[in-house]
């Protein structure tokens, strides 16, 4: 393929978007090798039928639906009004209590204090007092989150003045900020597994849906560093970039 058609395909990559939290149009193009933890299995353990639920950022909600409780203690959170929309057209119709909250605030929980048992955050900001304040005596919080560092290099490569948006997001900040507010920490991991593409019009759309790691990031700007990209997949057949992970689950104390 000449370079004029690749720069074609990629530029329809660039402009296909994302639905929810759906990265099916990757299916066969990626893989992502397995974290030591599981958190759907984690949460599963942990959460107990007549809980009180709130799910924040939960995107299109498609995480949350595979956990199966009940319609009706169960909240969400969401920041993206697209997603807010397909949440009032699917969970809410359902019993689920939708929330939008403000983009620049996306840590806000607009529930009564001392109202959940479990609170669930997978990729989204929070903030550790408010997670004390809505949480139940003995209530808990899992979360898993994407470290400062997530793809860096890669992001790096393409957007060459990238800094990290959120530099402040390791797990020993978010550990001393839970043991601030007083939750008690029971479980913090890391790890940095390989993400890796089989076609750069993969790593294109990735980077076209992901802008907070690809600030800026068009198909014209970075051409020439994915015409390299495109002869390692010639002579390599893969590009691997390198994520950044951490599960921490905290308690709040019963008395």
């Amino acid at each position: 393929m000449d370079k004029d058609a690749l720069l074609a395909q990629w530029q329809k990559e660039e402009k296909a978007g994302i639905t929810g939290w759906d990265f099916s149009k990757l299916a066969g193009r990626w893989t992502n090798d397995p974290l030591p933890w599981h958190y759907k299995k984690i949460v599963r353990d942990h959460l107990r039928r007549n809980d009180q639920l709130l799910d924040m950022g939960t995107g299109g909600g498609e995480l949350l639906r595979s956990f199966h409780h009940d319609p009706h203690l169960t909240a969400v959170t969401e920041a993206w009004e697209p997603n807010v929309k397909l949440l009032q057209g699917t969970l809410a119709p359902r019993g689920v209590t939708v929330y939008a909250v403000p983009q620049d605030h996306e840590a806000a929980l607009p529930v009564p204090d001392a109202s959940q048992d479990i609170i669930l955050n997978s990729h989204a900001a929070f903030d550790a007092d408010l997670i004390f304040s809505k949480l139940k005596p003995g209530g808990l919080f899992i979360t898993e989150q994407v470290g400062a560092t997530n793809n860096f290099a890669l992001s790096r490569f393409l957007v060459p003045d990238y800094q990290p948006a959120f530099p402040d997001n390791t797990m020993l900040n978010t550990v001393a900020a839970f043991d601030h507010a007083g939750l008690t920490v029971i479980r913090a991991e890391s790890a940095h597994p390989a993400m890796t593409f089989f076609d750069v019009g993969a790593v294109v759309y990735y980077a076209s849906i992901i802008p907070w790691e690809f600030p800026g990031f068009t198909v014209a700007k970075a051409q020439d560093q994915l015409f390299v990209l495109q002869s390692l997949i010639t002579t390599h057949r893969q590009i691997i970039a390198k994520e950044d992970r951490f599960l921490v689950m905290a308690r709040k104390p019963t008395h």
